[in-house]
């Protein structure tokens, strides 16, 4: 699996959580961190560009920035 961290605002974790979770078997979420809002996207390594494809298009919706692992 490969691990990316991001920080997130707090009402946006869920509606990430469910579009990246939508593409089912490629990765999941998990929140690291609910008061600052932090999570890790585990990445099935076959599925890393489809996944960082999408989640370069969420950073302009939901405002995702990537941070080193917390």
């Amino acid at each position: 699996m490969i691990d990316k961290f991001f920080r997130i605002k707090r009402e946006h974790i869920a509606p990430v959580q469910f579009i990246i979770e939508g593409y089912e078997g490629m990765s999941t979420v998990s929140t690291m961190n609910s008061r600052e809002a932090i999570i890790k996207i585990s990445i099935m390594p076959d599925f890393r560009e489809v996944i960082e494809n999408l989640t370069g298009e969420l950073k302009n919706i939901y405002h995702l920035e990537e941070i080193e692992k917390p």
